[in-house]
């Protein structure tokens, strides 16, 4: 399997990005085509004096930064690392992309170079974040800001094949998040959405739970969070935001005397598997649902550790076969006036 980096891309390219790719590379068996300033990139592996074996080099100049203007910076910066390693992808230089570059340049790229699964409206950012034993997927988290019933519909089925394939979960329950469980809440949006994931449960396609609040989508309630991009982002930021305030206020706690600092020796194991539960290098990145090939979004302060992660993300995607579950259920991901 060979796996096509944007090199170039992220707070700490490129040397972290290198790194992460080369352990990949080690540890997970992958091949590397390495996109980004050829010279750059052959310093870090003379660095880390890397067996350059199964690592292809395309040199690309221009690097897209967090100023560009998302919604055109892959057509006018065609030699960006980013736009030349969507291209390869299109092209079957590589069986995916990972990138912790621009978000909205990523997703704008993928969909106009790579294209959309056929059928599918939008494509979709869907994060694992960390809840019960096998996390919980929220999509949208914020490709698409407005919304239609149908878009919904669409990220329902496509997180309940992801969820399936890639989270463990036999039969995963989708909720639609909303003000409130009873069936009746919400706005014309859920309301249209909740009956479209009604009928679709019905037919037993997509295992519908039903209205989640925002309360329950960490008490497992759901295995897959359905919701429009304004609102999942939301979601998403308050919930970095919380996890942050929680492990700065634990800390707190535990240094404020000499009897906390015992109790934090005592506890030390299990403060440090909470912590890593919750860390977002453990998962790495962030899947474009509903992209025609695997695209991968890495944080985008990723590290070594945390690019390593996003590959071994990719390494599964492509492996699951979502995309041609996806393109073989996309008849009835549709509504039916069309």
């Amino acid at each position: 399997m060979k796996i096509i980096v944007d090199a170039m891309g992220g707070d700490h390219a490129p040397p972290e990005i290198v790194k992460g790719a080369l352990r990949a590379k080690k540890e997970l068996g992958v091949e590397l085509l390495l996109v980004g300033r050829e010279e750059a990139i052959r310093e870090i592996l003379a660095q880390e004096n890397a067996d350059q074996t199964g690592i292809e080099i395309v040199d690309a100049r221009e690097i897209i930064t967090m100023e560009d203007d998302p919604s055109t910076a892959t057509r006018r910066k065609k030699d960006s690392s980013m736009a030349v390693a969507l291209n390869l992808l299109k092209d079957g230089r590589g069986d995916a992309v990972v990138s912790a570059g621009s978000t909205g340049a990523l997703l704008t790229g993928a969909t106009l170079t790579v294209k959309r699964i056929k059928g599918i409206r939008r494509a979709a950012l869907a994060p694992v974040l960390p809840a019960g034993e096998h996390g919980v997927m929220l999509i949208d988290c914020g490709a698409n800001v407005e919304c239609t019933a149908e878009y919904l519909l669409q990220f329902a089925y496509m997180g309940s094949f992801y969820a399936k394939k890639l989270m463990g979960c036999e039969n995963p329950r989708v909720g639609l998040l909303n003000v409130g469980t009873e069936d009746t809440k919400g706005g014309q949006l859920q309301h249209q959405t909740f009956a479209l994931l009604k009928e679709a449960h019905a037919e037993g396609r997509i295992n519908f739970v039903g209205n989640v609040e925002g309360t329950g989508v960490f008490d497992g309630s759901a295995d897959v969070v359905v919701t429009d991009g304004f609102t999942g982002n939301v979601l998403l930021k308050g919930t970095e935001g919380v996890i942050k305030y929680m492990m700065k206020s634990l800390k707190g706690v535990f240094y404020a005397s000499g009897k906390n600092k015992l109790a934090a020796l005592v506890l030390k194991k299990d403060l440090a598997a909470m912590k890593k539960s919750m860390d977002v290098n453990e998962v790495g990145g962030t899947a474009l649902v509903g992209i025609s090939k695997p695209v991968i979004k890495a944080h985008g302060s990723s590290k070594e550790a945390s690019f390593f992660a996003a590959i071994r993300q990719a390494v599964a995607f492509v492996k699951s076969g979502i995309i041609d579950e996806i393109t073989d259920n996309i008849d009835y991901m549709k509504l039916k006036t069309e």
